[in-house]
């Protein structure tokens, strides 16, 4: 096939992967799955190519697009968990469609960081991997406890006594520490004794990100929610330093989260944010779309590196069990597809993000809320069949605990964070053997 065939069939990908990240908690990784999954059994009219291309253009198209069940819907992914408050704030001043495109900005300006950084990436990351590569079990012990110890207390101030001050302060606290212990634990059954059936062994994560990031976020809709103002159709309006700064802080921390096993793009965000003094709502997601789209698209185009092919994320261990890149040319054609399917994903952005403005003043929003929650539990079925549906329901419960309580959904993310990070410093087997799991 033709170099411009293979970028042809990437910015399909791109098209399709839009469309999918409408899907309230469809993962792309899920849909990799399906499709590596086919690609084995020379099910697909692809060759190792021309299916690599079509997933970074899916992995463009999906994160770029996907902020628009985030914001409307407030049922984000596992990277982007952390924009849903702000950018709620946006959409009840009726500025639903500014938020999105923020974040859009961010996720676009962030591909064209990385087609910049394309020629040196090699340069950068090779000597940065021989230095940390064997630090990396205490350098995630130091990121789970800045996770937890990040957390502020958000008690009442004018509380009568210091005794019921302190009491209302670690109520939030503790919350956010049981939500990261029992979302690890359940981390640890998924990766020691899942109950998902091996033929989904794909999936296996799926049914506990829908139910920790989608399910109690379409609950509180359905159960409490009332429609957001009517919402405007805005021009993107945002200073170009604003755009540049968050753009780069971003990139920093998704390629951070992308280069570090197990960190995702939230919690790289998060790290950076801190480290650069972020205070501006605009900055704070415009940064988050640029974190994710690094994360998720630079963790996938590492892959192709000549001398690095350094498997990092989902979607690059999928796709290395299907075909391996090798030489300059599938590089430059990955780095091509990247740059040219993030300018067709942030114009079917735009254009989704006309329907979702007029749909939001006109739809009743529990409706909505039904139809996307039976939407997430359909997917699940699809997946990973009846089994999933516990998995997701105990998720779900965990999930609830920091909206009930009104703490950080980031916390959710010890079910990657603690099994992994107790593994990479060998007390892994141990505390799976203490839960009764070996």
């Amino acid at each position: 096939m033709s170099d411009l065939g293979l970028v042809g069939i990437a910015l399909a990908g791109t098209l399709v992967g839009a469309i999918l990240a409408l899907v309230p908690g469809l993962h792309v990784f899920n849909v990799a799955g399906v499709v590596i999954l086919l690609g084995t059994r020379a099910a697909l009219p692809l060759n190792g190519e021309a299916t690599a291309l079509a997933l970074i253009g899916l992995v463009v198209g999906w994160t770029v697009v996907n902020v628009i069940p985030a914001v409307f819907l407030f049922a984000p992914d596992d990277a982007s968990a952390f924009i849903v408050t702000p950018a709620t704030k946006f959409l009840m001043r009726g500025q639903g469609m500014q938020a999105a495109l923020l974040i859009g900005a961010g996720s676009v300006g962030a591909l064209v960081v990385l087609a910049l950084l394309s020629p040196i990436l090699d340069e950068l990351l090779r000597p940065l991997r021989a230095i940390l590569q064997p630090h990396m079990g205490w350098i995630l012990v130091a990121i789970s406890g800045f996770l937890i110890l990040s957390e502020w207390p958000r008690g009442e101030a004018n509380a009568r006594t210091p005794l019921r001050r302190l009491l209302l302060a670690w109520g939030y606290l503790g919350a956010g520490l049981l939500t990261f212990l029992l979302s690890g634990m359940l981390g640890f059954v998924l990766l020691y004794r899942s109950p998902i059936p091996q033929e989904a062994s794909f999936t296996n994560l799926l049914p506990a990100f829908v139910g920790l990031f989608a399910v109690p976020g379409l609950l509180q809709m359905l159960l409490f929610g009332v429609r957001p103002p009517r919402q405007k159709i805005e021009r993107f309006d945002v200073a170009p330093y604003t755009l540049v700064r968050g753009t780069l802080t971003g990139v920093a921390g998704g390629l951070f989260g992308g280069f570090l096993p197990v960190i995702s793009g939230g919690i790289g965000a998060l790290l950076a944010g801190h480290a650069t003094a972020q205070w501006d709502e605009r900055l704070f997601l415009i940064s988050q779309g640029a974190s994710k789209v690094a994360y998720y698209a630079g963790s996938l185009l590492l892959l192709f590196v000549p001398g690095l092919t350094l498997t990092r994320g989902g979607m690059a261990w999928m796709l290395s069990s299907l075909y391996v890149p090798y030489g300059w040319r599938i590089y430059w054609l990955a780095v091509a597809s990247v740059a040219l399917g993030g300018i067709v994903a942030f114009g079917a952005l735009y254009l989704l993000l006309h329907g979702a403005v007029r749909m939001s003043s006109r739809t009743n929003t529990r409706l909505v809320a039904a139809v996307a929650l039976s939407l997430a539990v359909c997917v699940t079925l699809a997946f990973t069949g009846l089994t999933g549906v516990p998995v997701m329901a105990v998720a779900g419960c965990i999930g609830l605990i920091p909206i009930l309580v009104g703490g950080r959904r980031m916390d959710c993310l010890g079910i990657l964070l603690v099994p992994m990070t107790l593994n990479f410093i060998g007390a892994g087997p141990a505390v799976a053997q203490w839960l009764g799991l070996m």
